[in-house]
Protein backbone atom coordinates (compact mmCIF):
# COMPACT_ATOMS: atom_id res chain seq x y z
CA UNK A 1 0.00 0.00 0.00
CA UNK A 2 0.90 3.24 -0.84
CA UNK A 3 0.94 5.06 2.36
CA UNK A 4 2.46 8.46 2.47
CA UNK A 5 -0.22 10.18 2.62
CA UNK A 6 -1.26 9.02 5.83
CA UNK A 7 1.86 8.85 7.00
CA UNK A 8 2.47 12.58 6.50
CA UNK A 9 -0.81 13.70 7.44
CA UNK A 10 0.02 11.78 10.87
CA UNK A 11 3.51 13.50 10.83
CA UNK A 12 5.49 10.46 10.71
CA UNK A 13 8.54 9.81 8.31
CA UNK A 14 7.95 9.52 4.55
CA UNK A 15 10.51 8.88 1.81
CA UNK A 16 9.10 11.51 -0.09
CA UNK A 17 6.59 14.13 0.05
CA UNK A 18 2.87 12.86 -0.86
CA UNK A 19 1.15 15.10 -3.61
CA UNK A 20 -2.22 14.93 -4.83
CA UNK A 21 -4.73 17.84 -5.91
CA UNK A 22 -7.48 19.60 -5.53
CA UNK A 23 -9.50 19.11 -9.10
CA UNK A 24 -7.57 16.39 -10.07
CA UNK A 25 -10.31 14.37 -11.25
CA UNK A 26 -12.08 16.87 -13.66
CA UNK A 27 -11.81 18.80 -16.97
CA UNK A 28 -8.09 19.03 -17.57
CA UNK A 29 -8.16 14.92 -18.51
CA UNK A 30 -9.64 13.63 -21.90
CA UNK A 31 -11.39 10.50 -20.58
CA UNK A 32 -12.80 12.69 -17.68
CA UNK A 33 -14.07 14.91 -20.75
CA UNK A 34 -15.17 11.83 -22.56
CA UNK A 35 -17.15 10.31 -19.59
CA UNK A 36 -18.93 14.23 -18.65
CA UNK A 37 -19.90 14.99 -22.84
CA UNK A 38 -21.58 11.20 -22.76
CA UNK A 39 -23.22 11.27 -19.41
CA UNK A 40 -23.68 14.83 -17.79
CA UNK A 41 -22.15 15.63 -14.74
CA UNK A 42 -25.26 15.04 -12.52
CA UNK A 43 -25.36 11.53 -13.53
CA UNK A 44 -21.69 10.62 -13.55
CA UNK A 45 -21.43 11.85 -9.45
CA UNK A 46 -24.99 9.85 -8.97
CA UNK A 47 -23.95 6.46 -10.51
CA UNK A 48 -21.50 5.25 -8.18
CA UNK A 49 -19.46 2.75 -10.84
CA UNK A 50 -19.15 6.10 -12.95
CA UNK A 51 -18.46 8.27 -10.25
CA UNK A 52 -15.92 5.63 -9.12
CA UNK A 53 -14.26 5.58 -12.33
CA UNK A 54 -13.63 9.74 -12.24
CA UNK A 55 -12.48 9.37 -9.43
CA UNK A 56 -9.80 6.48 -10.04
CA UNK A 57 -8.79 8.52 -13.27
CA UNK A 58 -6.17 10.58 -11.77
CA UNK A 59 -4.51 7.85 -9.77
CA UNK A 60 -4.16 5.70 -12.91
CA UNK A 61 -3.03 8.41 -15.70
CA UNK A 62 -1.52 10.68 -12.88
CA UNK A 63 0.55 8.71 -10.34
CA UNK A 64 -1.38 11.16 -7.43
CA UNK A 65 -0.59 9.39 -4.22
CA UNK A 66 -4.38 10.16 -2.90
CA UNK A 67 -7.62 9.66 -4.34
CA UNK A 68 -10.25 12.17 -3.90
CA UNK A 69 -13.71 11.34 -4.03
CA UNK A 70 -15.83 12.59 -7.16
CA UNK A 71 -18.59 14.15 -5.66
CA UNK A 72 -20.36 18.18 -5.79
CA UNK A 73 -20.04 19.85 -2.17
CA UNK A 74 -23.99 20.44 -2.26
CA UNK A 75 -24.60 17.11 -2.56
CA UNK A 76 -25.84 17.05 0.99
CA UNK A 77 -28.27 20.32 0.66
CA UNK A 78 -30.55 16.53 -0.70
CA UNK A 79 -30.68 15.43 3.28
CA UNK A 80 -32.94 18.55 3.76
CA UNK A 81 -34.94 17.95 1.04
CA UNK A 82 -33.69 20.26 -1.58
CA UNK A 83 -32.95 19.39 -5.18
CA UNK A 84 -29.45 20.13 -7.01
CA UNK A 85 -29.28 19.80 -10.67
CA UNK A 86 -26.31 21.07 -12.79
CA UNK A 87 -26.80 23.34 -15.61
CA UNK A 88 -23.55 23.12 -15.62
CA UNK A 89 -22.67 24.64 -12.22
CA UNK A 90 -24.57 23.70 -9.30
CA UNK A 91 -28.68 25.35 -9.01
CA UNK A 92 -30.88 24.46 -6.16
CA UNK A 93 -34.28 24.19 -6.51
CA UNK A 94 -34.90 27.11 -4.24
CA UNK A 95 -32.81 29.54 -2.43
CA UNK A 96 -33.36 29.89 1.53
CA UNK A 97 -34.24 33.64 1.73
CA UNK A 98 -35.80 33.66 4.75
CA UNK A 99 -36.43 32.82 8.95
CA UNK A 100 -39.06 30.56 7.65
CA UNK A 101 -36.96 28.92 4.99
CA UNK A 102 -34.58 27.88 7.11
CA UNK A 103 -36.47 27.10 9.84
CA UNK A 104 -38.89 24.53 7.54
CA UNK A 105 -35.73 22.47 7.01
CA UNK A 106 -35.63 18.61 7.83
CA UNK A 107 -32.92 16.97 8.01
CA UNK A 108 -32.78 13.03 7.01
CA UNK A 109 -29.89 10.85 7.81
CA UNK A 110 -27.46 11.77 4.58
CA UNK A 111 -27.15 7.48 4.02
CA UNK A 112 -30.59 7.57 3.36
CA UNK A 113 -31.16 11.12 1.06
CA UNK A 114 -27.88 10.71 -1.05
CA UNK A 115 -26.84 6.45 -0.90
CA UNK A 116 -24.91 6.56 -4.26
CA UNK A 117 -22.11 8.40 -2.29
CA UNK A 118 -21.62 5.95 0.50
CA UNK A 119 -21.66 3.35 -2.48
CA UNK A 120 -19.67 5.01 -4.68
CA UNK A 121 -16.78 4.97 -1.20
CA UNK A 122 -17.42 1.23 -0.69
CA UNK A 123 -16.86 0.58 -4.37
CA UNK A 124 -13.45 2.63 -4.53
CA UNK A 125 -11.87 1.22 -1.70
CA UNK A 126 -12.51 -2.43 -3.80
CA UNK A 127 -11.21 -1.14 -6.08
CA UNK A 128 -8.32 0.74 -4.94
CA UNK A 129 -7.28 -2.57 -2.43
CA UNK A 130 -4.44 -0.59 -0.81
CA UNK A 131 -2.97 1.44 -4.26
CA UNK A 132 -3.66 4.39 -2.43
CA UNK A 133 -6.28 6.06 0.49
CA UNK A 134 -9.57 7.28 -0.37
CA UNK A 135 -10.17 11.00 0.56
CA UNK A 136 -13.26 11.93 1.73
CA UNK A 137 -14.89 15.62 1.64
CA UNK A 138 -17.86 18.02 2.54
CA UNK A 139 -18.04 21.74 2.20
CA UNK A 140 -17.90 24.15 5.71
CA UNK A 141 -21.23 24.99 7.24
CA UNK A 142 -20.27 28.43 6.00
CA UNK A 143 -19.26 27.86 2.11
CA UNK A 144 -22.46 25.72 2.10
CA UNK A 145 -24.72 27.72 3.46
CA UNK A 146 -23.39 30.73 0.68
CA UNK A 147 -24.95 28.49 -1.94
CA UNK A 148 -28.23 27.67 -0.08
CA UNK A 149 -29.16 30.93 0.45
CA UNK A 150 -28.22 32.07 -2.95
CA UNK A 151 -29.46 29.35 -5.00
CA UNK A 152 -26.42 28.88 -7.08
CA UNK A 153 -22.80 30.00 -7.47
CA UNK A 154 -22.07 33.68 -7.17
CA UNK A 155 -19.12 36.17 -7.30
CA UNK A 156 -19.68 37.73 -3.72
CA UNK A 157 -22.51 36.29 -2.37
CA UNK A 158 -24.67 39.36 -1.31
CA UNK A 159 -27.52 37.59 -0.37
CA UNK A 160 -25.97 35.52 2.55
CA UNK A 161 -23.79 37.76 3.50
CA UNK A 162 -26.56 40.27 3.84
CA UNK A 163 -28.21 37.77 6.06
CA UNK A 164 -25.06 37.18 8.37
CA UNK A 165 -25.39 41.00 8.95
CA UNK A 166 -28.83 41.66 9.48
CA UNK A 167 -30.49 38.48 10.82
CA UNK A 168 -27.46 36.97 12.83
CA UNK A 169 -29.78 34.96 14.54
CA UNK A 170 -31.27 32.92 11.56
CA UNK A 171 -27.59 32.73 10.00
CA UNK A 172 -26.23 30.90 13.22
CA UNK A 173 -29.64 28.35 13.34
CA UNK A 174 -28.83 27.79 9.33
CA UNK A 175 -25.44 27.49 10.30
CA UNK A 176 -26.14 25.18 13.04
CA UNK A 177 -28.04 22.82 10.85
CA UNK A 178 -25.67 22.67 8.33
CA UNK A 179 -22.47 21.59 11.01
CA UNK A 180 -25.04 18.57 12.04
CA UNK A 181 -25.62 17.33 8.96
CA UNK A 182 -22.37 17.46 7.41
CA UNK A 183 -20.68 16.36 10.71
CA UNK A 184 -23.14 13.04 9.82
CA UNK A 185 -22.36 13.16 6.12
CA UNK A 186 -18.23 13.03 7.15
CA UNK A 187 -18.80 10.42 9.99
CA UNK A 188 -20.91 8.26 7.49
CA UNK A 189 -18.11 8.95 4.45
CA UNK A 190 -15.63 7.46 7.27
CA UNK A 191 -17.91 4.40 8.43
CA UNK A 192 -17.93 3.91 4.17
CA UNK A 193 -14.19 3.67 4.01
CA UNK A 194 -12.70 7.37 3.66
CA UNK A 195 -9.46 7.37 5.14
CA UNK A 196 -9.00 10.87 5.75
CA UNK A 197 -11.61 14.04 5.29
CA UNK A 198 -11.19 17.38 3.63
CA UNK A 199 -13.48 20.05 5.17
CA UNK A 200 -13.52 22.75 2.06
CA UNK A 201 -14.24 26.16 2.96
CA UNK A 202 -13.73 27.76 -0.09
CA UNK A 203 -15.47 31.58 0.91
CA UNK A 204 -14.07 32.10 4.44
CA UNK A 205 -12.17 34.55 3.16
CA UNK A 206 -15.58 36.62 2.75
CA UNK A 207 -15.13 37.36 6.18
CA UNK A 208 -13.49 39.59 8.46
CA UNK A 209 -11.39 38.41 11.62
CA UNK A 210 -14.46 38.55 13.90
CA UNK A 211 -17.03 37.43 11.28
CA UNK A 212 -15.19 34.38 10.86
CA UNK A 213 -14.59 33.75 14.67
CA UNK A 214 -18.48 33.84 14.72
CA UNK A 215 -20.14 32.21 11.74
CA UNK A 216 -17.46 29.79 10.02
CA UNK A 217 -14.66 28.61 13.10
CA UNK A 218 -17.21 27.50 15.85
CA UNK A 219 -18.74 25.11 13.26
CA UNK A 220 -15.78 23.78 11.72
CA UNK A 221 -14.74 22.76 14.90
CA UNK A 222 -17.72 21.12 16.05
CA UNK A 223 -17.51 18.69 12.99
CA UNK A 224 -13.74 18.13 14.04
CA UNK A 225 -14.73 17.37 16.88
CA UNK A 226 -17.79 14.84 15.75
CA UNK A 227 -14.74 13.31 13.55
CA UNK A 228 -12.28 12.75 16.90
CA UNK A 229 -13.94 9.36 17.61
CA UNK A 230 -13.44 7.88 13.69
CA UNK A 231 -9.25 8.30 14.37
CA UNK A 232 -8.98 9.61 10.52
CA UNK A 233 -6.76 12.67 9.28
CA UNK A 234 -8.84 15.69 9.12
CA UNK A 235 -7.80 18.12 6.61
CA UNK A 236 -8.88 21.92 6.92
CA UNK A 237 -9.07 24.18 3.73
CA UNK A 238 -9.97 27.55 4.07
CA UNK A 239 -9.69 29.58 0.64
CA UNK A 240 -8.07 33.37 0.73
CA UNK A 241 -7.95 32.88 5.04
CA UNK A 242 -4.04 34.39 5.31
CA UNK A 243 -5.82 37.09 7.91
CA UNK A 244 -7.28 34.50 9.81
CA UNK A 245 -4.39 31.86 10.48
CA UNK A 246 -3.98 32.33 14.31
CA UNK A 247 -7.49 31.61 14.55
CA UNK A 248 -6.95 27.93 12.80
CA UNK A 249 -5.04 27.07 15.57
CA UNK A 250 -7.78 26.06 17.32
CA UNK A 251 -10.21 24.43 14.18
CA UNK A 252 -9.36 21.08 15.48
CA UNK A 253 -7.70 19.57 12.34
CA UNK A 254 -4.72 17.24 11.79
CA UNK A 255 -3.51 19.07 8.76
CA UNK A 256 -4.29 23.09 7.52
CA UNK A 257 -4.21 23.59 3.86
CA UNK A 258 -2.59 26.95 3.07
CA UNK A 259 -3.58 28.52 -0.49
CA UNK A 260 -0.49 30.48 -2.99
CA UNK A 261 -1.20 33.88 -0.89
CA UNK A 262 1.35 33.27 1.93
CA UNK A 263 4.52 30.88 1.78
CA UNK A 264 4.05 27.98 3.91
CA UNK A 265 7.31 29.01 6.21
CA UNK A 266 5.33 31.97 6.87
CA UNK A 267 2.12 30.24 7.42
CA UNK A 268 3.65 27.79 10.15
CA UNK A 269 5.19 30.29 11.94
CA UNK A 270 1.71 31.70 12.17
CA UNK A 271 -0.16 28.69 13.17
CA UNK A 272 2.54 27.46 15.91
CA UNK A 273 4.58 24.74 15.84
CA UNK A 274 3.97 20.90 15.29
CA UNK A 275 1.23 21.79 12.41
CA UNK A 276 1.22 19.46 9.52
CA UNK A 277 0.49 21.84 5.95
CA UNK A 278 -0.62 21.19 3.11
CA UNK A 279 -0.14 22.99 -0.51
CA UNK A 280 0.27 25.27 -1.74
CA UNK A 281 1.11 26.02 -5.37
CA UNK A 282 -0.54 28.63 -7.09
CA UNK A 283 -2.36 26.80 -10.02
CA UNK A 284 -1.43 29.54 -12.51
CA UNK A 285 1.56 28.09 -12.71
CA UNK A 286 0.43 25.31 -14.33
CA UNK A 287 0.00 26.98 -17.06
CA UNK A 288 3.54 27.63 -17.38
CA UNK A 289 6.24 25.78 -19.16
CA UNK A 290 7.66 22.42 -17.62
CA UNK A 291 11.09 23.92 -16.46
CA UNK A 292 8.89 26.89 -14.50
CA UNK A 293 6.60 24.26 -12.87
CA UNK A 294 9.70 22.40 -11.84
CA UNK A 295 11.30 25.18 -10.44
CA UNK A 296 8.55 26.65 -8.74
CA UNK A 297 7.67 23.24 -7.38
CA UNK A 298 11.02 22.93 -5.74
CA UNK A 299 10.48 26.35 -4.02
CA UNK A 300 7.62 25.01 -2.32
CA UNK A 301 9.63 22.05 -1.50
CA UNK A 302 12.18 24.17 0.42
CA UNK A 303 9.61 26.33 1.96
CA UNK A 304 8.38 22.96 3.34
CA UNK A 305 11.97 21.97 4.33
CA UNK A 306 11.92 20.74 8.55
CA UNK A 307 8.23 20.88 8.74
CA UNK A 308 6.66 17.88 10.85
CA UNK A 309 4.47 16.69 7.51
CA UNK A 310 3.69 18.13 4.37
CA UNK A 311 1.48 17.07 1.71
CA UNK A 312 2.30 18.57 -1.77
CA UNK A 313 -0.65 20.08 -3.54
CA UNK A 314 -2.15 23.35 -5.40
CA UNK A 315 -2.97 26.31 -3.43
CA UNK A 316 -7.00 25.54 -5.07
CA UNK A 317 -8.08 23.72 -7.87
CA UNK A 318 -6.66 22.44 -11.17
CA UNK A 319 -7.51 24.88 -13.77
CA UNK A 320 -9.47 23.68 -16.44
CA UNK A 321 -7.40 24.04 -19.81
CA UNK A 322 -4.36 22.99 -17.61
CA UNK A 323 -2.12 20.65 -20.18
CA UNK A 324 -2.36 17.31 -19.56
CA UNK A 325 1.14 17.22 -19.57
CA UNK A 326 2.26 19.70 -17.14
CA UNK A 327 0.33 18.05 -14.63
CA UNK A 328 2.73 14.91 -15.42
CA UNK A 329 5.93 16.96 -15.07
CA UNK A 330 4.75 18.40 -11.60
CA UNK A 331 4.08 14.90 -10.64
CA UNK A 332 7.49 13.79 -11.69
CA UNK A 333 9.50 17.08 -10.23
CA UNK A 334 7.74 16.80 -6.62
CA UNK A 335 8.57 12.92 -6.63
CA UNK A 336 12.01 13.55 -7.79
CA UNK A 337 13.03 16.82 -6.01
CA UNK A 338 11.67 15.99 -2.55
CA UNK A 339 13.44 12.50 -2.44
CA UNK A 340 16.17 14.45 -3.63
CA UNK A 341 16.05 16.39 -0.37
CA UNK A 342 15.82 13.13 1.63
CA UNK A 343 18.78 11.63 0.42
Amino acid sequence: MNDLYLRACRGQPVERTPLWLMRQAGRSLPEYRELRDRFGFGTLLRTPELAARVTLQPVDRLGVDAAILFCDILVPAEALGLRVEFQPGPVLDRALRTTADVESLRRRAPEEAVPYVFETIRLLRRELDGRVPLIGFAASPFTLAAYLIEGRGSKGFEAWRALVHGEPATAHRLLETLAALTADYLVAQVRAGAQAVQLFDTWAGLLDEAGYREFDLRYVRTIFERLAPERVPRVYFALDAAHVLEDLRDCGADVVGVDWRIGLGEAARRLGGGRVLQGNLDPAVLLAPPPVIERRAAEVLEQAAGLPGHVFNLGHGVLPDTPLEHLLALVEAVGRHSRRGRS
